[in-house]
């Protein structure tokens, strides 16, 4: 370490850059934030840290963000069970909910099908998907997948695996972007989507 170097400074840059899309210069902005901040302002926002990694976990349902179990949305009976939406992560079923036109409900597979990143069907939530679809009760599934290569593939094999079941399976219209995340297509185009999903 350089002798003008101040280590507790250097370990909070180090960390903030390891956080995705921050480079060495908005590390640097962002410790130098908290450095010019209130200690009651640093408490919050470390307590604000630990209180996400100590709190969330994942629905035992349908696998969303959540602090109680089940979720908010499997647990409202105002929802329409019979109809699954199926997503990747997450952050695309916020942008769906955002729209305010899904009455059904989710199921998050965290991650897609990339067998050259080594991510096979059996590191995703697909097999608890098909448990909850034998079941019964479900009228539609909705693969709501990325519309990029893998996201593409992994419907397909979950549509493969439901094909016994019965079930309608749909998917967004392609209004979305092909190669476009869901979290980053406007409402309106969501709201295409949405309304003009097809048969698979």
């Amino acid at each position: 370490m350089a002798s003008n170097e101040i280590e507790s400074l250097t370990r909070l840059k180090d960390a903030f850059q390891t956080l995705p899309g921050v480079g060495a210069r908005g590390a640097e902005r962002m410790a130098f934030h908290v450095l010019r901040s209130s200690e009651a302002e640093a408490r919050a926002l470390a307590d604000a840290i630990l209180a996400v990694k100590r709190d969330v976990f994942h629905c035992s349902v349908c696998y969303n963000l959540t602090e109680k179990n089940p979720c908010g949305i499997c647990s409202d009976g105002r929802r329409d069970g019979a109809e699954i939406w199926v997503v990747e992560q997450p952050k695309d079923l916020m942008a769906l909910e955002a729209t305010g036109l899904v009455k059904g409900v989710y199921h998050v597979l965290l991650g897609h099908i990339a067998p050259l990143e080594g991510v096979e069907p059996g590191d995703l939530t697909i097999d608890a998907l098909v448990k909850r679809v034998r079941k019964g009760g479900v009228r539609e599934v909705v693969l709501a997948t990325n519309p990029t290569l893998e996201g593409d593939g992994t419907g397909l094999h979950i549509q493969s695996a439901l094909q016994d079941t019965g079930v309608t399976i749909t998917r967004p219209s392609r209004g979305l972007a092909s190669g476009s995340p869901l979290e980053f297509a406007s409402p309106a185009m969501l709201e295409a989507a949405i309304r003009g999903r097809t048969k698979m």
